[in-house]
């Protein structure tokens, strides 16, 4: 059973490809048994919920991108604390800090967002699904201030800094996941990172519609289905059986995100 453990599957994206209903049954067919819908603002996440309703193998998770917090009104933070009840809401999520374009939002006001649903992370015992993006040190030196509130874990998804800033973050216990770009011919960084990080902390993602793994780099939209091309890479980077490998990295995320079934 494969997963794909991050994917955006709430916009229009996928019509092109037959909808999402196609989507669904490429993964299926594919061998991709669950997957898990990121919220990244409000309506994402409120979209992501219907939809884990709708189909067995979705999950979600629900939270405010640092990227999109100008659409963050008064109530929004109650609204998704009351989507983390629901019983197929895995993690909060996604949230960080991205300092890469320069009319992102204010990094002071992505800190105090930032910190805000770390806490309403752990009011919840969920884990947290972090973004970070050109904010190494900023991301890091916040969740050391604030490691009370990864009681309940943490995934670091598309990891995408250094090997040994990620020995940092996996003291704070925190897991990694890596899709398309840890396949690149030029992802050094990342094959390296696939290579030394501890087995029980590695798990699969797509972060589709975006960074379509090769072979098939540059094909957009991006499918969950192709979390496959990610796994095979893994286990030729790390000198293991694909099927040893898959167990593992469902075990991983079932360990995580414990609402997973």
């Amino acid at each position: 059973m494969r997963i794909d453990v991050h994917c955006h599957l709430t916009g229009e994206e996928f019509e092109s490809v037959g909808g999402l209903e196609s989507v669904l049954r490429r993964a299926k067919e594919a061998g991709v048994e669950r997957m898990i819908c990121s919220g990244f603002d409000l309506c994402s996440s409120e979209r992501a919920k219907t939809l884990s309703e709708r189909y067995d193998e979705l999950y979600f998770c629900a939270g405010f991108h640092p990227s999109e917090l100008d659409k963050f009104q008064d109530g929004d933070l109650g609204k998704i604390r009351a989507l983390c009840q629901h019983e197929k809401c895995v993690a909060v999520g996604e949230i960080g800090l991205d300092y890469h374009y320069e009319n992102n939002p204010p990094k002071e006001t992505q800190k105090t967002l930032f910190i805000q649903q770390l806490e309403l992370a752990d009011e919840a015992g969920l884990p947290v699904v972090l973004h970070s993006r050109d904010a190494a040190q900023d991301t890091l030196e916040l969740l050391r201030e604030n490691r009370s509130l990864l009681r309940f874990g943490g995934l670091l998804h598309c990891y995408s800094y250094s090997p040994e800033m990620l020995a940092d973050f996996a003291a704070l216990g925190l897991c990694f996941s890596f899709g398309g770009a840890s396949t690149f011919k030029n992802g050094k960084k990342a094959k390296e990172c696939v290579r030394q990080i501890p087995a029980d902390r590695i798990l699969s993602e797509t972060d589709c519609p975006y960074l379509t793994p090769e072979p098939l780099r540059g094909v957009f939209p991006n499918e969950p289905k192709n979390v496959n091309y990610v796994v095979e890479n893994f286990a030729a980077i790390r000198n293991e059986t694909i099927k040893e490998l898959e167990q593992q990295l469902f075990e991983n995320a079932k360990r995580l995100f414990p609402k997973l079934r």
